[in-house]
C-alpha cells in the first residue's frame, strides 16, 4: 500500500496536504481547531478524485467546516506510525482493515467511541467494547487480467504453473492489510499453518517478490506486466472503472469452493486525539444513511449499515460477483495474538 501522503484530488481541492506531520513535531495545522487528520489503509480514495473519501470528506467540509488532513498507506504502516507518535499524536481517525485494527486497540492507540448508527453495524464489524467500528464492508480477493487470462484461475494450485513465472505478485504479510489476508486464507483454506506455507513456498517460485503497495499492483495487472495479484474487492471494483482489464477471481483449494472473508475498513478515534471532537463528527457523518449509501454507488464496496439496502448498479454487479463464495470468519483474537508468529512463519518459507 502507498507509503506517502498526498492531498485528495483537485475536487476537494480544500482539503490539505498531510506530508508535514511527523512524529517529532507538531503541524501548523495542528493547532487550528477546523481540521481532523485520518490516518487509513488505502482504497476509499479514488486515483482521479472519484473516490468515497473524496465525496464524503468534500461533503463533511462543506456542511461542517472542518478540513480534512488524509494520511495514507498500508495498514500496518499506519499504526506503526501511530503508535511511533504515542506521546505526540498527531492523527484523530485510524482507518485500517483487520486485523490491524484489532492490534492498533490491543496497543492503546484508540479511545472508546461508538459513532451514531453503530447500531446497525453487525456485531462482528465493531468492538466489543467500543473502540473501532467498520465504515464500509468489503471482501479479500484475487485479480487477473482478462485480456491475456479471459478465464480467471480457480484454485490456488492452478497458480504453481509455469505460465505464471514473474507474472504474479501479493503484497506483503504483516505491512499490507490485503498481503496479510493472502496468509489468513491460505491457512483457512489450506487447514493450517503448515500445510499453508508449504504451498506458499512453492509459489514463491512463481513470485515477482515483495510489495508494500497492494492498490500498485493493479495497475501492473490491467497493463499485463502481471497475470494475477491480490486485493480486496472494493478497491478492485473501483480500480477496474478506469483499468478494463481488471477480473475479480477467488480462489479455491483443488476441488473445494472459492472462499473468502469479509475484510472491513474499520474506523476508530485514536486516543488523546488532538481533535478529538472533530474526530468524532467525522466518524458519525461516514456512519449517516447518506454516506453509506455512497459506500457502493461512489465507493464501490458494501455498506456497513444493516439497514441500508443499496440497489445501485455497482450493488448489482457486486452482488452477483459474491454469487457461490463460501464466506468464512477467521479468528480475529487469535491472529492478533500470533500475527507476528505466522508472519514470521512466512518470512521463513519464502525466504523474504
Amino acid at each position: 500500500m502507498r507509503t506517502y501522503t498526498r492531498p485528495l484530488a483537485a475536487v476537494t481541492g480544500s482539503l490539505v496536504l498531510a506530508a508535514g506531520l511527523t512524529a517529532c513535531g507538531g503541524s501548523t495545522a495542528a493547532a487550528d481547531e477546523k481540521t481532523v487528520t485520518v490516518y487509513s489503509a488505502d482504497g476509499l480514495q479514488g486515483e482521479a478524485g472519484d473516490g468515497w473519501y473524496d465525496k464524503v470528506f468534500a461533503d463533511f467540509e462543506k456542511k461542517t467546516g472542518i478540513k480534512v488532513e488524509y494520511v495514507e498507506g498500508g495498514s500496518g504502516e499506519m499504526v506503526q506510525r501511530a503508535l511511533r507518535e504515542k506521546s505526540n499524536t498527531q492523527a484523530d481517525v485510524l482507518v485500517t482493515l483487520p486485523p490491524f485494527i484489532q492490534q492498533a486497540a490491543s496497543k492503546g492507540l484508540l479511545q472508546k467511541y461508538t459513532p451514531r448508527g453503530a447500531d446497525q453495524v453487525g456485531g462482528g464489524d465493531k468492538a466489543a467494547d467500543g473502540t473501532w467500528t467498520s465504515v464500509v464492508n468489503n471482501y479479500f480477493g484475487f485479480i487477473h487480467n482478462t485480456k491475456e487470462l479471459p478465464t480467471a484461475p480457480t484454485t490456488w494450485e492452478e497458480l504453481l504453473d509455469g505460465r505464471f513465472k514473474n507474472r504474479l505478485q501479493y503484497s506483503t504479510p504483516g505491512v499490507a492489510g490485503d498481503g496479510t489476508a493472502v496468509l489468513i486464507k491460505a491457512m483457512h483454506d489450506f487447514g493450517g499453518r503448515e500445510p499453508a506455507m508449504e504451498y506458499l513456498k512453492k509459489l514463491q517460485a512463481n513470485n515477482v517478490g515483495p510489495s508494500s503497495s497492494t492498490s500498485k499492483l493493479a495497475p501492473k495487472v490491467d497493463k499485463g506486466e502481471l497475470l494475477v495479484a491480490n486485493g480486496d474487492v472494493q478497491m478492485n471494483f473501483a480500480q477496474s472503472k478506469t483499468m478494463p482489464n481488471l477480473g475479480i477471481w477467488f480462489p479455491a483449494r483443488d476441488g473445494g469452493k472459492p472462499t473468502t472473508f469479509a475484510l472491513p475498513y474499520a474506523a476508530g478515534l485514536v486516543d488523546r486525539a488532538p481533535h478529538s471532537e472533530n474526530g468524532r463528527k467525522l466518524l458519525d457523518f461516514m456512519l449517516t444513511e447518506g454516506a453509506q449509501r455512497e459506500v457502493s454507488a461512489v465507493g464501490g464496496g458494501f455498506p456497513a449499515r444493516k439497514d441500508v439496502k443499496a440497489t445501485d448498479a455497482n450493488a448489482v454487479e457486486l452482488a452477483r460477483l459474491m454469487e457461490g463464495v463460501e464466506v468464512f470468519e477467521p479468528d480475529w483474537a487469535d491472529i492478533d495474538e500470533n500475527l507476528t508468529t505466522y508472519v514470521d512463519a512466512w518470512k521463513s518459507a519464502t525466504g523474504s
